[in-house]
């Protein structure tokens, strides 16, 4: 029997709850950067010394990456079908550039103006660290990160490549599932030979995650079955395997002051994949509290924002205004940065964003006009001139030189294409955001429900 959909993808309404998940992610991220790790540089007091039971809980503040990078293969996947490589390529581009680059200015400006030592960010205000910064993979060109999380922003990029291959032969069932499936097994073969060149595109320490996401959208959409939670298990089992990697390599890194538990990791990123079931696939799905929209929409310039800046601030705080104290110093900060994350969200993003995905989405359009002119368009060889002067139509114009009905290539692109927060007509900015365009980052949507059978269980 043919897989079909149980849901339908057009215009659905908002998986709010999946918003609220990711700004948790984030917060928890932030708390490792601030709490987790024992810098008495920052708030002028190792947090060990002043806050002891928050230090240890914050140290699995980083696991706030893994939860990303597992509502990312969800809303990715929701977002990429149906697009064909271009159209992935320029939604990725329009969502993730606009804040990056802000952030980036941001970032140059502080430097230039306090080039005092931070933390985590280079002395060396270079050219070439500026300008391989911009491209938001300055690792590969062996240049520092001025943004010092966008390391995993490196990751999703890889992530976003391997979708576009997939989508080149099309998103469907059967392929999302071989992907998968074959994905596991060399992320399987790349841990066990330690094949650092493989790595880099199988993402091994990183691939049950995505993975897991993946099979949970296809339950989504498709109905669930026991070929798919097999698929889950496997790649939560492989994932909860590799972990102890990522729990190493904390209990190494500076500023690490405790033994991580595996355990518990294991634990809490389990409890996480739960919620997020129960938000995507249960009863939580229908949670549609408008809060969680704007929630969602801080989460990607937060998470660049609040180690990058975040630490400068409260350094500043500690020297100059010591009374506040500790907590007064870290409620300060992290309110500031909420309130430059939803400033960059609102006068940079959106803005930028559709301005970006506009002219994108036309060079993208021009690209396809030249290998297959449209219909009505000029013959094979013949300039349009040619073919005006032969009493013809030109491309886009009727016999009466009237533009043919609807949008050309170029700007049903651009419709297609709107940037989240662009309302439709007299609706409200929380309403209309489009699927897979809030953030790392999407915004999240049900589908509306059609006839047609669930996915039979193998």
């Amino acid at each position: 029997m043919s897989i079909r959909p149980v849901n339908s993808p057009d215009r659905p309404p908002r998986l709010a709850l999946v918003d609220g998940l990711r700004l948790a992610a984030a917060l928890a991220v932030a708390c490792f950067h601030y709490f987790g790790q024992n810098f008495p540089s920052i708030w002028g007091e190792a947090p060990r010394d002043f806050a002891y039971t928050v230090h240890r809980a914050s140290m699995y503040g980083w696991l706030g990456v893994e939860m990303f990078f597992l509502i990312s293969g969800f809303v990715i996947c929701m977002s990429a079908w149906g697009r064909t490589p271009g159209e992935f390529a320029v939604s990725r581009l329009s969502r993730l550039f606009p804040a990056y680059w802000a952030v980036i200015v941001l970032l140059v400006t502080r430097l230039a103006v306090f080039p005092q030592k931070s933390d985590n960010l280079p002395e060396d205000l270079h050219p070439r660290t500026v300008l391989s910064n911009l491209t938001m993979f300055p690792g590969p060109l062996d240049v520092d990160l001025l943004a010092g999380v966008a390391w995993t922003l490196d990751l999703e990029a890889r992530f976003y490549l391997l979708m576009a291959i997939v989508l080149k032969f099309g998103a469907t069932y059967e392929r999302l599932l071989g992907f998968c499936t074959v994905w596991l097994v060399a992320a399987y073969v790349t841990h066990s030979t330690q094949n650092k060149l493989l790595d880099q595109f199988v993402l091994s320490s990183y691939a049950g995650l995505f993975v897991a996401g993946i099979a949970l959208y296809l339950m989504f959409r498709f109905g669930q079955n026991l070929m798919l939670w097999t698929l889950l298990g496997m790649a939560w089992a492989y994932q909860l395997s590799v972990l102890q990697i990522r729990v190493d390599w904390h209990m190494a890194a500076p500023g690490s002051t405790h033994t991580v538990s595996w355990s518990l990791c294991a634990l809490l990123l389990t409890a996480f994949l739960g919620v997020l079931m129960l938000a995507t696939i249960g009863p939580l799905r229908d949670v549609s509290w408008r809060w969680l929209v704007t929630a969602g929409a801080l989460t990607y310039p937060f998470y660049l924002v609040h180690m990058s800046l975040g630490y400068p601030l409260a350094k500043g705080i500690t020297r100059h205004v010591p009374a506040i104290g500790h907590w007064g110093n870290m409620a300060v900060v992290t309110t500031a940065m909420l309130l430059l994350s939803y400033g960059i969200h609102r006068w940079v993003e959106r803005p930028v964003g559709l301005w970006m995905r506009g002219g994108l989405s036309r060079g993208l359009a021009a690209a396809r006009g030249a290998k297959e002119p449209v219909a009505g368009g000029p013959a094979a060889g013949k300039p349009v001139a040619e073919e005006a002067a032969a009493g013809k139509p030109v491309a886009g114009e009727t016999a009466a030189g009237k533009p043919v009905a609807g949008e050309t290539a170029a700007e049903e692109l651009v419709a297609k294409e709107t940037v989240a927060g662009e309302p439709a007509a007299g609706k409200p900015v929380a309403e209309e955001q489009v699927a897979g365009e809030t953030a790392a980052e999407e915004t999240v949507r049900v589908p509306v429900s059609v006839p047609g059978p669930r996915t039979p269980s193998p």
